[in-house]
């Protein structure tokens, strides 16, 4: 499946990032793994706090159909990336956060990542990673499997037929 005819925007998230003393690793892991299924991918980089990354997500939104950010899901007092979320999320899908989370089990820090996935009033999927470019990798594969079916879903596709499986 692919993201043809889809725009989702990556958003980074991390002060020293935003202040140019380090270098986004993560959000570019996921822009070429979102060109490559077909996206057209835009990427923007915001400091830590709820009203930076709200206003981000909020011009994403209007822009998008997806939205994905990296960064701002631990728990250090910076970490707020899922506060400034989830206000705009109308239809929460556990499911997306709870996979990335099960596929990265074998690292330790994954357990205590507490990004949020979920539409908004206006259909558009936002989804919080981790900051890490390993989390980054494992967001993008989850992502690979997901975002095409649920955006295919978000525009009226019907479900694609599955075997049952014992």
């Amino acid at each position: 499946m692919s993201l043809h005819g889809s725009r989702v925007t990556v958003i980074t998230v991390s002060d020293r990032c935003a202040a140019g003393e380090a270098q986004d690793r993560s959000g570019p892991i996921l822009v070429e793994a979102l060109v490559a299924l077909g996206a057209d991918v835009r990427s923007v980089l915001v400091p830590d706090g709820i009203v930076p990354v709200r206003e981000a997500l909020l011009a994403a939104a209007a822009e998008s159909d997806a939205v994905v950010t990296t960064g701002g899901t631990g728990i250090s007092s910076r970490d707020v990336t899922p506060e400034a979320t989830a206000p705009l999320i109308e239809t929460p899908l556990p499911g997306i956060p709870e996979t990335i989370r099960a596929a990265d089990a074998h690292v330790p820090g994954a357990a205590l990542s507490r990004g949020l996935a979920g539409l908004t009033a206006e259909r558009v999927l936002i989804v919080n990673l981790p900051g890490s470019a390993s989390a980054a990798r494992t967001g993008a594969r989850v992502l690979a499997r997901v975002l095409p079916h649920a955006l295919g879903q978000l525009r009226g596709a019907d479900h694609p037929p599955q075997e049952d499986t014992p």
